[in-house]
C-alpha cells in the first residue's frame, strides 16, 4: 500500500457514523444505550467505537449513542459513568488515560477505577507511532536513539500535553533507549504535530489519526510503531520493539467498561455484539484504516487486560514523574 493510498484509506474512515436504531435489544430495558467518550469527538477512541457502535446497533436492533463529556483529563465524564445507575443503558468507553493513568496520575480523584468499574468489552487496541521532522539526519529508531545520545538535552520531542498518552510512551522510550530529551507540551496532538512539521521539535510519538493529514507528504517521516508488532497498514515500518528497544510494547485500546453492579448477562450480551462488530469484514477494514486493531474477547478478558494495563502504566507514569496533585 503506497502512502498515498494509506491517507485516502484513513480519511475515508472517519465520518461520523449514526449509531441509532428502531428495535432494541432484549438484554437492555427499553432505552438506548450510552457510550460515555470522556474525551472531545474526533479522536482515535471517538472513531473506533463509533465504528463499531454502528455494527452493534445494527446487528443487534439496540440503540447504542456515543456521547462525549469532556473535561478534567477524562475525569468528569468518567466519573458520571462511576455514579451512573449499574442497570446496563450507561457504559464507559475507556481508554488507556481514564482506566490506566489516571488512577496513577491524579491524587485526589472522587471515584476509583478498580472499585467503581468492571471492564465488559476489549473493544480494539492502537499503536503510537514515533515521527520525526525529514530535517533530522536520521533513518531508523536506531539512528534517532544514537543522535540523542550523541547530543544529550540537546534534542526536543512534542507531545499533546503533560500526562497524554503520546508523552508518557515517549517517556518510557527514552527511559528504556538510555537518552535524554527535552519534552515539549502542547494543548493536544495537532498543535504537537504542527511543531514538528515547522521544525520546533525534532521528534513526536502520538496516535496514526493525528498525522492523517500529513500521510504521504514529504513534511514527516515515520520511524516506528509503538506496538510490539508491526502495523498492516504501514508494514514497512518496523515496531521499536524489534531491535531498537527490544521488548517494547506501549499503545493505546478502547475497552467498554460498565458500573460496578451491571448484570453480568449484560457484560455478556455486549461483549457478544462487540466480537460480532470486530469479526465483520468491514468494520476491520474501517478500523484498520483508522489505525486501529480489532480485539474481542470474553469479559473476563477485559478484566485481565486492563487490570495488566493498570500496573503496566502505573511504571510509566513513574518513570515519567507527571503527576497531578
Amino acid at each position: 500500500m503506497t502512502p498515498a493510498t494509506t491517507r485516502r484509506t484513513l480519511l475515508a474512515a472517519l465520518p461520523g457514523l449514526a449509531l441509532a436504531a428502531p428495535a432494541l435489544g432484549q438484554a437492555w430495558p427499553a432505552r438506548q444505550v450510552r457510550l460515555v467518550l470522556p474525551f472531545a469527538a474526533g479522536g482515535a477512541a471517538d472513531v473506533v467505537i463509533r465504528i463499531v457502535a454502528a455494527h452493534m446497533a445494527e446487528s443487534s436492533g439496540q440503540a447504542f449513542v456515543v456521547q462525549n463529556i469532556t473535561g478534567g483529563s477524562g475525569n468528569i465524564g468518567t466519573e458520571q459513568v462511576a455514579r451512573a445507575a449499574p442497570d446496563g443503558t450507561t457504559f464507559l468507553v475507556g481508554s488507556p488515560g481514564t482506566l490506566a493513568i489516571n488512577p496513577h496520575m491524579f491524587r485526589n480523584l472522587s471515584f476509583s477505577v478498580e472499585r467503581d468499574f468492571v471492564p465488559m468489552a476489549h473493544v480494539a487496541t492502537f499503536p503510537q507511532v514515533l515521527v520525526v521532522n525529514p530535517r533530522v539526519p536520521v533513518q531508523t529508531t536506531e539512528e534517532l536513539i544514537a543522535l540523542a545520545r550523541a547530543r544529550p538535552g540537546q534534542l526536543n520531542y512534542g507531545s499533546g500535553g503533560n500526562g497524554s498518552t503520546g508523552h508518557l510512551i515517549t517517556a518510557m522510550f527514552l527511559h528504556q533507549a538510555g537518552v535524554e530529551v527535552v519534552h515539549v507540551p502542547f494543548r493536544g496532538g495537532a498543535p504537537a504535530a504542527q511543531a514538528l512539521v515547522t521544525g520546533d521539535v525534532q521528534f513526536v510519538i502520538d496516535g496514526l489519526p493525528t498525522w492523517l493529514s500529513y500521510m504521504g507528504t514529504p513534511q514527516i517521516r515515520i520511524l516506528g510503531i509503538t506496538s510490539a508488532q508491526r502495523w498492516p497498514a504501514l508494514p514497512d515500518v518496523p515496531a521499536i520493539g524489534e531491535r531498537a528497544v527490544p521488548g517494547f510494547d506501549l499503545g493505546s485500546w478502547v475497552v467498554l467498561a460498565a458500573p460496578t453492579g451491571t448484570p453480568a448477562e449484560v457484560g455478556e450480551r455486549l461483549a457478544e455484539l462487540v466480537n460480532r462488530a470486530v469479526a465483520n469484514d468491514e468494520v476491520r477494514r474501517r478500523l484498520a484504516a483508522a489505525g486501529a486493531l480489532p480485539a474481542g474477547g470474553t469479559p473476563e478478558h477485559a478484566r485481565r487486560f486492563q487490570r495488566a494495563e493498570l500496573e503496566k502504566w502505573g511504571r510509566v507514569v513513574q518513570v515519567s514523574g507527571a503527576r497531578v496533585d
